[in-house]
């Protein structure tokens, strides 16, 4: 057990351990860093595409200005007409097949679309509706009579379409939707219905004035049975006007991404012909036989939003821009914003003062890590949808592995967004509160993303399914109470071994200081050993708790979804720790891929910092557990401190980095004179 006696070692971290002799050798010397070679290593192997969407929205910088003066309907046709625009391009083709327009290259696509969210939210969103939900609807879960008949129109913008999934009685319980489609086999038809007041589909983008078609999500009944969730293919606009049967509203203004023409949908009587089944996983032949290789209907339905994967991670990445924003624009105001005298005669830079660094540097930091981890989840992503995996992989597992990180990246990330954003516009002042520095329109705009493409504390529980149950052969039969049954069947150390951190933990415990147990006593702050092993100590500790609370619950008699609803706090615990052990773990190997100089000691100082934050942050619980002492918690606190001062100096380089176009931060009046054109 921890107590408050310092250990010896800890003299050295409590001095200022942050000369980094532990880590790059000798005495710390402030870097030089090279803005052009940061940016070509966070821009990575999709450089070019990134360097050809940011010129495209310096060309288009007039929407973020004209947003602010035009009536909705105008903000709305101007965002679709840009979107148009840029598919002109194939800029937002990229992901689809070469035959359609597009280029077949999946992580291309993702880094497009993350780089549009340096520009105006709507046109971003716009564009993911467009392209990713419903022209990825048509192409994951279609066949090739949809891909030939609406592909090429879909990418070039001719046909526009809506992904209608959420209804407003069931938003994240896609099993339970009150649309049914009904199967009629004497006029070989489907008839889609809303079936009750809160079954109509609702905040649906490109319903309210531009969408032509929409990808309905829907209960599929043949013969009287119904077969589970399947989407459909129901146009919903004829000449203008909506189709027969359908009615359409206007969901109205909103509090962002107003360009956006979100609306509701019912359906009434609709007819659809057998062939829009969207039917890659399951078909209904013309005599109203069901067919599906799949037999299980909670694996079909799993393995079809499984394909639809792209829209989490393209969220994720989204939000991780937005605060790339919001970080230079705070941080290039603190870099010429002076208030009160602090020394001699002239007033001191706000980015000068220890608390301002604080606020900033952290989150910048922060930036920079989510930068990578969403970089290793879009890898993941291209690798398993273009067949590129190793031969000797399980693609159901990687699969199952991507979904779940992918969920839990998204989260992460947008939750990230909303706490820079709001950080950032305080830490400017009243400038932050006016609309022409871009936060009033961050704020709006990203809010939603912390709920949209799945709420993330539910997307959380996903995670820890994963997690709890290895991603096991039976992982898309289990709802959450199946979980629960699953866990408590086996003993907790079963589920600490099927789970990989914990070989990882004794392997870096083994390697630090301290074989008698003191190795989080004994190590250095700066070691990453070190930060990787108290990372990965509260993952394994917060997993085996909850495998021993849902074992104790069931074992108790308890119902399994009594059970669950009792440790649900602590699943959404251990997610998070796996998560945050996840983004530490992929910054940690990118920086130490580098070569020596000046660079990679600046990212290491980044590294540094956003993991002896983590730490800090949660200091309480590493106390708790007996993994901080109180001497060595503060040693952390002055350690941080004095890596945000070592920062300080490399924070203009640093932010220049993120490649945010001039154009798109608006106000030089705010962030200083231009330092040069970043396209």
């Amino acid at each position: 057990m921890a107590t408050d006696t310092v250990p010896p070692s800890d003299t050295s971290d409590t001095s200022d351990p942050s000369d980094a002799s532990n880590r790059r050798g000798d005495g710390y010397v402030e870097p030089t860093v090279d803005v052009p070679a940061l940016t070509e290593l966070l821009d990575g192997r999709y450089a070019e595409v990134r360097r050809t969407v940011r010129a495209q929205l310096v060309e288009h910088a007039g929407v973020l200005v004209d947003a602010e003066e035009m009536t909705r309907p105008e903000f709305r046709d101007r965002v679709r007409d840009v979107v148009v625009e840029m598919a002109a391009t194939g800029q937002t083709a990229m992901g689809f097949p070469t035959e359609y327009g597009g280029s077949g290259d999946i992580g291309a696509s993702l880094a497009a679309f993350e780089t549009l969210a340096l520009g105006d939210l709507s046109v971003l969103v716009k564009v993911g509706v467009q392209f990713g939900l419903f022209g990825g609807a048509v192409l994951q879960l279609g066949t090739a009579r949809h891909h030939e008949r609406y592909l090429a129109d879909i990418v070039s913008g001719r046909l526009m379409g809506c992904f209608a999934m959420t209804e407003t009685g069931h938003g994240s319980n896609v099993q339970a939707l009150g649309t049914v489609a009904t199967y009629d086999a004497d006029t070989g038809e489907f008839v889609v219905q809303s079936t009750r007041p809160d079954a109509w589909k609702d905040y649906i983008g490109n319903a309210a004035a531009h969408g032509e078609m929409a990808a309905v999500f829907a209960q599929l009944v043949v013969g009287g049975e119904s077969k589970g969730v399947h989407a459909f293919l129901v146009p919903i606009r004829v000449d203008g006007q909506p189709a027969p049967g359908v009615t359409i509203e206007d969901d109205g203004l909103k509090m962002g991404l107003n360009g956006v023409d979100n609306g509701r949908l019912w359906f009434d009587d609709v007819r659809v012909p057998r062939e829009a089944l969207l039917n890659r996983f399951a078909d209904v032949t013309e005599d109203g036989v069901y067919v599906s290789d799949i037999d299980n209907a909670n694996k079909r339905f799993f393995t079809m939003l499984g394909t639809l994967v792209q829209g989490r991670v393209c969220v994720g990445g989204a939000a991780i821009n937005a605060s790339k924003v919001a970080i230079t624009i705070a941080t290039r105001y603190a870099l010429q914003r002076r208030q009160f005298e602090a020394t001699g005669t002239e007033e001191e830079l706000l980015l000068d003062y220890g608390l301002h660094q604080r606020r900033l540097l952290p989150l910048l930091a922060r930036t920079y890590a989510m930068h990578v981890a969403q970089e290793v989840v879009a890898a993941q992503v291209h690798g398993v949808f273009s067949g590129t995996l190793d031969p000797d992989a399980d693609p159901d597992l990687a699969r199952r592995e991507l979904e779940s990180r992918a969920a839990g990246t998204k989260a992460l990330g947008t939750w990230h967004a909303t706490r820079t954003i709001q950080e950032c516009r305080e830490a400017c002042g009243g400038a932050g509160y006016l609309a022409e520095n871009r936060f009033a329109a961050l704020k709006a705009d990203t809010d939603v993303f912390t709920t949209f493409e799945g709420d993330n504390h539910v997307l959380l529980q996903l995670v820890a399914k994963g997690l709890l149950t290895a991603y096991s052969s039976e992982f898309e039969e289990m709802d959450q109470l199946g979980m629960v049954r699953f866990v408590a069947g086996l003993a907790v150390e079963t589920v600490i071994e099927k789970t990989s951190v914990h070989k990882l933990l004794e392997r870096i415990k083994d390697a630090l200081p301290g074989g008698d147990g003191t190795w989080d006593q004994d190590a250095g702050l700066l070691d990453p050993d070190y930060q990787l092993a108290m990372y990965r100590f509260r993952e394994e500790h917060t997993i085996a708790g909850v495998a021993r609370r849902l074992k104790r619950g069931i074992d108790s008699g308890l119902n399994p979804g009594t059970v669950f609803s009792q440790v649900q706090d602590h699943v959404i615990a251990a997610a998070r720790a796996h998560l945050e052990r996840l983004v530490l773990e992929a910054f940690v190997e990118k920086v130490a891929t580098l070569p020596d100089g000046d660079n990679k000691v600046a990212l290491n100082l980044l590294v540094d910092l956003h993991a002896l934050g983590g730490i800090e942050a949660d200091r309480a619980w590493f106390m708790e557990h007996g993994r901080l002492t109180s001497q060595r918690s503060k040693a952390i606190s002055r350690e941080v401190s004095s890596l945000c001062r070592k920062i300080r100096p490399l924070a203009r380089d640093l932010v220049d980095g993120l490649a945010v176009p001039e154009a798109m931060l608006r106000a030089p009046e705010l962030i200083g004179a231009e330092r040069g054109s970043i396209a």
